[in-house]
């Protein structure tokens, strides 16, 4: 018999919050148990009627997440002691796949512009070679 899923775990599910591994074990029971597949029909539809928990909005609205720039504040080193507490915790504890996606993002584009900073400058100093006295 597979585990037993809260509802909670059920509807993190459906807005593709839980971890990689845990997304996949809910998958399996489901291919298992159709009492499962009930169960997402239930939530489902009870998310069409309009009818949310608390809980639900706060996921779903992702009210504990940091916006995008202060992760870019986070990545440069630019927040207070206690946000950037706050945002290591997110990250690495409770592991918002969101904003860990996020971050992924903003670091690899930091990367990227540091590198078209470094070619630019080799490129200008290439095209001005020959153009500054005592240079052979």
């Amino acid at each position: 018999m597979a585990k037993r899923f809260t509802t909670t775990e059920l509807e993190s599910y459906l807005d593709e919050a839980l971890a990689p591994h845990e997304m996949a074990m809910i998958e399996e029971a489901m291919r298992q148990e159709s009492e499962m597949n009930e169960q997402i029909s239930t939530i489902n539809s009870r998310r069409d009627a309009g009818v949310h928990s608390l809980g639900e909005v706060w996921r779903r609205h992702r009210v504990s997440c940091p916006t995008r720039e202060q992760l870019g504040s986070y990545l440069l080193g630019a927040l207070s002691n206690e946000n950037s507490a706050y945002l290591k915790f997110h990250l690495e504890k409770i592991g918002c796949r969101y904003c860990q996606a996020n971050l992924e993002d903003l670091q690899r584009r930091q990367t990227e512009a540091n590198e078209i900073v470094v070619t630019r400058q080799r490129k200008y100093l290439e095209s001005s070679a020959g153009f500054f006295p005592g240079e052979k």
